[in-house]
């Protein structure tokens, strides 16, 4: 896990691309599942894990606050979702990605 490591939003998410991450997940609140609009799956908390997050501050707006999270599920989709947190975050996405667990990533030496 690499968070904070981009200056932008478009920076981590040209990296992202460049590593597989190619497809961009929404959330759907009806199902209160992530789809992929690619191929019109839908996945549970447990069919995922997130492989990294990066989290972006405007410099004077609030709105400006998002988060970008690269999310790997168990049949080997790898997609971005980028949404607002803080004060305009959706509260049952946030309770969604809280059930996703956090890839471990193996010790570099």
């Amino acid at each position: 896990m690499y968070p904070n490591q981009y200056n932008n939003i478009v920076e981590a998410l040209e990296d992202l691309k460049s590593r597989g991450f190619s497809s961009e997940f929404l959330f759907d609140k009806e199902s209160e599942k992530m789809k992929c609009p690619g191929t019109g799956k839908f996945y549970a908390p447990d069919e995922m894990f997130i492989a990294e997050y990066h989290r972006f501050e405007g410099d004077s707006n609030p709105a400006d606050m998002s988060i970008v999270v690269a999310l790997e599920c168990k049949d080997k989709t790898k997609a971005v979702l980028v949404s607002p947190y803080g004060t305009y975050a959706d509260r049952k996405l946030l309770v969604f990605i809280s059930k996703v667990k956090i890839k471990q990533q193996a010790a570099k030496l």
